[in-house]
């Protein structure tokens, strides 16, 4: 059987990998510790500022000035400080001299790829050494240095591991405070098995989602997983100083880094290359792939130094301000090089225009209607000449919305030297062509050129970088009703299909009372899984509910207030109580022109709408703030922001007729439900395109509830999918509920004749039969999963129908772990008999865990946040969840409290903290104060006690742990029998009762710790 490769040969051969070439990496195998690197640093930094340092070097306490310059609180404020001025990064010295006065000394360039004052070297192994007696000593896989400070940083794993043990590794050093320093300097982490690698943006641990690990792909858009082919793909000179440089972008707001993905990178080269050759053109990114942040890194490389563009403008529509384009445009551009100016008024776009200053320009096509009246007949005009002159880019994003052929046609003949790159994920293709109207385009392509990039849902579906759709099809009307109307309308329906016979039903039949509540009871009480209310409350999803008309959306937010107040004849189940006893929280939603379109009585109705929102979320809005109102509404229901991680600032509902349904990113919303007749294509996909953003492991799709006109709506739905899918209608949509529970059935007797109960599996089985258990276990628990949030998923019914409960899942999940614990052991230098996903994670992660990084996220936002009325909801809800969780786990929940205690009252400036490193150095300090107890009470070698800790396992079935063995070994036993001859110990009895005592101390007093692991 073929050996496995080792992380020592994989180390090796990735090292030569990244050698190899003219100007690559240079290996530096002397830099293994702190000390040495920042030597290495200090001399790059003397060879790059020769000029002022060549005659007066720097003194030590001068480097020290440096080194505590280069040492930040977050990998964030690192990469702002690396964006430098105009892109040049600098440290400032003091000189000791005081005649030499005080120097500038450049350590990085941005835009010195692959030369220039720009050193690329590689280390391994690199050493970090524990801080205090409590820590760890630690060691680095690969990490690349520019200019001596540490970019990027490779952890590898062997198979047997897989990349995400990688993933967890790095998250750990995180929490442990190792990547200070210089190596605070950090702007990406790539982790890798060998058969799949991937990369991530540096983040603090809490920040480090393993939802946005990212896989690269050529731009085939195949997959390019092995570790050594991403190297040449991604980290060879000169891409691996793009990645951290041009291809990264800081969200202000967030305080982030986002590295671009892979087919961004792709669409804005291609958009480069149209430039350079003076073409137009459009990019299909599918909708929930990132195309504002695409659009944004093409509108400013446009501006590029070998670009021959005068100015860039990305064109918004107004009514897109008050949404997220604008705010997300400040957000990427504070800490940019390229200026982008965001216009006040007419006039000043028309300043901004004129001026020689080459910048990105955000403005919206109402304002460039105005500048183009102004000058459009004044030939003569000295401005108007200059204005036409211009070579101008026009980037254009919800390319269809925002500009129209009409309008763009008016553009192109006042400004003859543009260019256009318009942004789409649904373009118009000949199928779903607009209305002839004279010689105006009717598609994207006539429109806007060729297409230039195309990345379809089916892509990123496969990419993991949206999900796809989940679409469900109700009925409010039975088919015994529909029976009678056609009978009472004299119609013979035994020759209709099901879709003709809806062609027969009223429009009124969708519109009354009784259908809204069959509605709402299906929403509230029978989408409790989708909702993800059992997750409990502040970790549920949140959804949107759309209508045909205003009126209509106005009644459902009635007769969903009713229910609420329990004045219904639909209730709110106990079971919907228990888990989240405050939902739904509901409010409505209109754009400005559909609010300023409502007769007087409807806006009556509204001011109760936001009445009720203020009552509810201590807020101030009236009809004067629609725009306030709407962006309001919008947070609580995307949840970004870490303020909305509490339940008492959360929304769950918001009911639509338009308005969210295009260009939203709301990653928190899973659910759209539909009570409107079908709409175009483009309308459909980019509808239902609200709900599959990433968001965490359990958001498995968008999902869809459709509760009008089912079999028309189908067609519609299939047509779309069809039409944008590029081949792969099927892959983007989930099996239908009885496809996805015979692979349940089929998944439940596999796991059943490998194991009928979980105590048919031993840890003494062969291989093969483990990892056949695992195997099976993964298959059984992705099914259960997956059917949990179907509507005819009944968890009752399921339960007692394949006799699972709770306690027999919680059982098989401790065999599963056990095992796969096993096979890693057993398969660590061959390769496995079956194949087994070593990365996969089971679908439910122990409730307990949640509840812990739930609450250290509470912590974390309030800490951060100086809200005091905001506070307020949140300190209540940090209380609740802290009382909860002592329950469940008395021993970490009292170091919490402390921890949190200490924070919340303490002195120091606490906006910079990390709750989670904060908690988890004191339960190493209580850890290792009980460790050295029993260590000292029983004479035992501390160093082996520690390793039995280490490794303790409390479901081994053998009786012997790790290391026990050389622990009896190494004790004093002389000692020990002496300290307790009265009680009748010798050396015939001693171990079974030293063992017993320790074993009870480390699972009562340690493992219960170990839980923020």
């Amino acid at each position: 059987m073929r050996s496995m490769i080792s992380e020592k040969e994989m180390e090796d051969s990735l090292i030569k990998q990244l050698e190899f070439g003219e100007s690559q990496w240079k290996y530096r195998n002397d830099l293994t510790d702190e000390e040495a690197l920042w030597a290495n640093f200090r001399k790059i930094l003397h060879t790059n500022n020769n000029a002022k340092l060549s005659e007066h070097p720097l003194t030590d306490l001068e480097f020290e000035q440096v080194k505590n310059q280069l040492k930040f609180t977050s990998f964030y404020n690192a990469a702002v400080w690396l964006r430098g001025e105009n892109g040049v990064a600098k440290v400032i010295v003091q000189r000791e001299d005081a005649k030499l006065g005080t120097i500038l000394l450049e350590v990085f360039r941005r835009e010195d790829i692959a030369g220039g004052t720009s050193v690329y070297e590689v280390i391994n192994q690199y050493r970090v050494d524990r801080v205090d007696a409590l820590d760890h000593d630690r060691r680095f896989d690969v990490t690349l240095l520019i200019n001596g400070l540490p970019m990027i940083q490779i952890e590898l794993k062997n198979r047997s591991e897989g990349y995400m043990a990688a993933f967890e590794q790095i998250k750990k050093y995180e929490e442990e405070g190792k990547y200070r320093g210089i190596f605070s300097t950090l702007q990406m982490f790539v982790v890798t098995n060998g058969v799949d690698t991937k990369y991530i943006a540096a983040a603090d641990a809490q920040h480090l989602n393993k939802e946005f690990l990212t896989s690269w792909v050529d731009t085939k858009n195949d997959r390019v997983d092995n570790y050594l082919d991403f190297s040449k793909a991604v980290l060879s000179i000169p891409q691996a100083h793009k990645m951290v440089t041009e291809f990264s972008v800081l969200d202000s707001e967030k305080h982030a880094i986002i590295l671009l993905r892979p087919y961004q990178i792709h669409a804005i080269q291609a958009a480069e290359r149209a430039v350079g050759q003076q073409q137009s053109g459009y990019i299909w990114h599918t909708t929930g792939s990132g195309k504002t942040l695409t659009s944004y890194k093409v509108a400013r490389n446009l501006l590029r130094k070998s670009s021959k563009l005068d100015k860039t403008i990305f064109v918004v529509d107004r009514r897109d301000l008050d949404q997220q384009t604008s705010t997300a445009f400040q957000s990427y551009a504070e800490h940019d090089l390229i200026a982008t100016d965001k216009t006040e008024n007419v006039s000043d776009l028309v300043k901004k225009l004129l001026s020689n200053e080459r910048t990105l320009i955000v403005t919206t096509i109402q304002k460039l209607n105005h500048v183009m009246k102004r000058y459009g007949n004044k030939e003569d005009n000295r401005n108007a000449k200059k204005l036409r002159d211009l070579n101008i880019g026009f980037v254009v994003d919800e390319c269809h919305r925002a500009v129209s052929p009409e309008k763009q046609q008016e553009i192109i003949h006042f400004f003859p030297k543009s260019l256009w790159y318009g942004f789409t994920g649904t373009p118009i293709f000949k199928e779903n062509a607009r209305n002839e109207k004279g010689d105006l385009a009717r598609t994207t392509e006539e429109q806007y050129g060729p297409r230039l990039h195309e990345y379809t849902v089916k892509e990123a579906i496969h990419d993991k970088a949206v999900l796809g759709f989940q679409v469900e099809y109700m009925d409010t009307i039975d088919e015994d009703s529909l029976s009678d109307y056609l009978h009472m309308q004299g119609i013979d329906e035994v020759s209709l299909t099901d879709l003709n016979k809806e062609k027969y039903i009223p429009k009124e039949a969708y519109e009354d009372d009784a259908h809204k509540l069959q509605v709402i009871d299906k929403i509230i009480n029978h989408s409790r899984n989708k909702f993800g209310l059992n997750r409990g409350a502040g970790k549920t999803y949140s959804a949107i509910l759309t209508t045909k008309s205003i009126p209509d959306a106005q009644r459902y937010y009635e007769l969903f207030q009713a229910v609420i107040r329990g004045e219904s004849s639909v209730k709110i189940s106990e079971k919907v109580k228990r888990s989240v006893s405050d939902f739904p929280k509901v409010t409505v939603t209109y754009s400005l022109q559909e609010t300023e379109e409502t007769t007087i009585e409807r806006q009556d109705q509204f001011k109760q709408v936001i009445a009720d929102y203020n009552e509810t979320f201590n807020t101030n809005f009236d009809l004067g703030q629609i725009q306030a109102y709407n962006n309001d509404v919008n947070n609580r229901l995307a949840r970004k922001k870490s303020l909305y991680a509490s339940r008492s600032e959360q929304i769950d509902i918001v009911i639509v007729v338009d308005r969210l349904l295009t260009g939203f990113d709301s990653p928190a919303t899973a659910i759209l439900f539909i009570d409107r007749p079908p709409m175009t294509p483009q309308g459909l996909i980019q509808a239902f395109s609200r709900t599959n953003r990433i968001y965490d492991r359990e958001k498995q799709y968008g999902q869809i509830m459709i509760f009008e006109y089912p079999n028309r709506f189908k067609t519609a739905v299939e047509e779309a999918f069809i039409l944008y899918s590029n081949g792969g209608e099927n892959a983007i949509q989930a099996p239908t509920w009885a496809e996805s529970y015979d692979r349940f059935v089929e998944a439940h007797e596999k796991l059943v004749s490998v194991s009928s109960i979980p105590s048919d599996i031993s840890m003494d089985d062969d291989t093969e039969k483990l990892q056949l258990f695992v195997k099976s276990y993964q298959a059984f628990d992705k099914a259960y999963s997956a059917i949990s949030v179907y509507s005819d998923y009944d968890e009752d019914v399921i339960n007692q129908q394949f006799h699972l409960d709770p306690k027999l899942i919680e059982e098989y999940r401790g065999k599963y772990e056990n095992a796969l614990r096993e096979i890693k052991v057993r398969v660590d230098r061959i390769s496995p008999l079956i194949p087994i996903d070593f990365d996969y994670q089971l679908s439910e992660v122990g409730k307990q865990q949640i509840d812990y990084e739930y609450l250290v996220l509470l912590m974390q936002s309030v800490l951060k946040d100086n809200n005091i009325n905001q506070d307020a909801k949140r300190l209540h809800d940090i209380e609740v969840y802290l009382a909860k969780f002592k329950d469940t786990n008395p021993k970490l929940g009292a170091i919490i409290d402390e921890v949190w205690r200490e924070l919340l009252h303490g002195q120091e400036d606490v906006e910079d903290l990390d709750v989670a490193y904060r908690i988890r150095k004191r339960v190493d300090q209580r850890k290792n104060k009980i460790t050295n107890n029993i260590a000292a009470e029983n004479y035992f070698d501390l160093k082996d006690f520690k390793y039995v800790v280490e490794n303790y396992n409390p479901d081994k079935e053998d009786g012997n742990q790790i290391g026990e063995n050389d622990l009896k070994a190494s004790m004093d036993k002389d000692r020990y029998i002496e300290d307790h001859k009265d009680e009748g110990i010798s050396r015939l009895n001693f171990w079974k009762r030293v063992k017993a005592q320790y074993r009870e101390e480390i699972e009562e007093e340690i493992l219960p710790l170990d839980r923020i692991n």
